[in-house]
């Protein structure tokens, strides 16, 4: 089988289509996993990690009253995350990442493994919850990234 970055890339350049990135607690790694293949530049152009809420805000475009009620991790944010990287470059596809990557859980509670994944696509935006249940901050951030990947190739399909 091969990698999903392998396949995002492949479906991405058939159907002519680019994708733009802003990750959170993934630091990156979504955009690393993307440019690790070959042929990559064809489809993808701008990476954000947007690792703090000034940027999410400044750079991205988020509400700040949305961070202030609810905090950054949460699907709204996600979802204005991936509206505003599009936005940003005028891609096709636009992804927002934000979560608790672990080990320990949010100041407000939230615990590790909670990870709002949004897809902005044509006029549309989907946001996907996930819980992974653990603390380690690799296994959350790969899994985050898988998520991802797959969103974008189910999306596209």
């Amino acid at each position: 089988m091969k990698k999903l970055e392998e396949s995002v890339v492949k479906l991405l350049t058939e159907k002519n289509l680019t994708v733009a990135f802003a990750e959170s607690c993934t630091g990156g790694l979504v955009a690393k996993r993307i440019t690790d293949v070959s042929g990559a530049s064809q489809v993808f152009c701008c990476g954000v990690v947007s690792y703090s809420n000034e940027v999410k805000v400044k750079v991205l475009g988020v509400d700040s009253e949305i961070i202030k009620q609810n905090g950054a991790v949460d699907s709204e944010v996600a979802k204005q995350m991936a509206l505003g990287v599009r936005k940003i470059v005028g891609d096709d596809i636009g992804i927002g990442i934000t979560g608790i990557a672990g080990p320990d859980p949010s100041e407000n509670g939230k615990p590790a493994g909670l990870i709002y994944i949004a897809l902005a696509y044509e006029d549309k935006v989907n946001c996907t919850k996930l819980t992974t249940g653990c603390s380690d901050r690799d296994k959350n951030r790969l899994s985050a990234s898988d998520c991802a990947l797959e969103m974008i190739l189910k999306e596209v399909r």
